[in-house]
């Protein structure tokens, strides 16, 4: 049976057009200055998070065109707009909350490598406030802000979420940000849209490698998730044209139906373990990365904050 993949709460809910189907479904769209357009996906009940295949909660979608281009000027407001999203899942007071930041994927898989690259460009404080206190950063504009990345368990041997456990237990943060690169449906949402959901992840479900999920109630803290589709599941892709070339032919009731069924599991066997990815996907990654750590130096760690 040909199925859609997706870690995307806004293209799950487009995919339901029945009204039935979107009962306990909140969508809430609007736009950020002309080009950047936020969509809100509240999901309210289990029925609905089962309709959905999501978890329960608040999925924020940040969708532009400008983070295609190379403009920094252009992912500067991006970056805006996304500290902005995220400062909805936070405390109204989190000026003196400990984060824990948590880099996802694998470094060396260059559409996977989001994660660990946001690490990257991420300003680290916990250990110069533990060393320096109020001599080096103000305290009430500065967050203690710490890091990992945890690998993949082909290179640990470990689940994700196992090392995450000893490391909340150690450090006891106040909630957790993972950073992971994710699988939309649509080509149109590759490298340009951000996802922040307060759900926690479930590391390689959009490309249906489930690992154990990472959330509240794994690690005992809040989790918010933040990640940008890098890859599109290939029999989606032709499945969709299949669907753009029959709309135009003049199906008898129920025949149409019929064949696109019969298409999609013809198509699936052969192709749903491959994954689409964009040809400049090492810049893109590289750029992005940048994007995201931006936004999360604005949020946790102001510029006015700096030494």
């Amino acid at each position: 049976m040909f199925e859609i993949r997706t870690d995307l709460a806004v293209e799950t809910s487009e995919g339901k057009k029945d009204r039935e189907e979107l009962s306990g479904i909140r969508v809430d769209k609007k736009k950020a200055g002309d080009d950047i357009v936020i969509t809100q996906v509240n999901i309210d009940t289990q029925k609905a998070a089962k309709t959905a295949g999501k978890p329960k909660g608040c999925y924020i979608t940040i969708e532009a065109e400008q983070m295609l281009e190379e403009d920094g000027g252009c992912h500067r407001e991006v970056s805006k707009v996304f500290s902005e999203q995220l400062k909805q899942f936070l405390p109204k007071d989190y000026s003196n909350s400990k984060i824990l930041i948590v880099g996802l994927g694998n470094r060396e898989v260059t559409p996977d490598a989001l994660g660990p690259k946001v690490l990257d460009h991420l300003f680290i404080t916990r250990h110069l406030i533990k060393e320096y206190g109020k001599y080096l950063l103000e305290f009430d504009k500065c967050c203690s802000v710490s890091g990992i990345v945890p690998g993949v368990m082909a290179q640990t041997g470990m689940e994700t979420v196992e090392i995450m456990k000893g490391v909340v237990e150690e450090t006891k943060p106040d909630f957790v940000v993972v950073i992971d690169a994710l699988a939309a449906r649509s080509i149109k949402r590759l490298n340009r849209t951000i996802q922040i959901t307060d759900t926690g992840i479930v590391p390689g479900s959009g490309v249906g490698n489930y690992r154990n999920a990472i959330n509240q109630e794994h690690l005992g803290v809040p989790v918010i998730a933040v990640g940008i589709p890098t890859v599109v599941d290939a029999a989606t892709i032709v499945a969709d044209s299949f669907s753009t070339f029959v709309e135009g032919i003049d199906w008898e009731q129920g025949e149409m139906q019929e064949l696109e069924e019969k298409i999609r599991e013809m198509i699936s066997p052969k192709l749903n373990t491959m994954y689409v990815t964009s040809k400049d996907i090492d810049e893109a990654v590289n750029r992005l990365s940048f994007t995201i750590s931006e936004g999360l130096n604005m949020t946790f760690v102001p510029d006015d904050s700096h030494i």
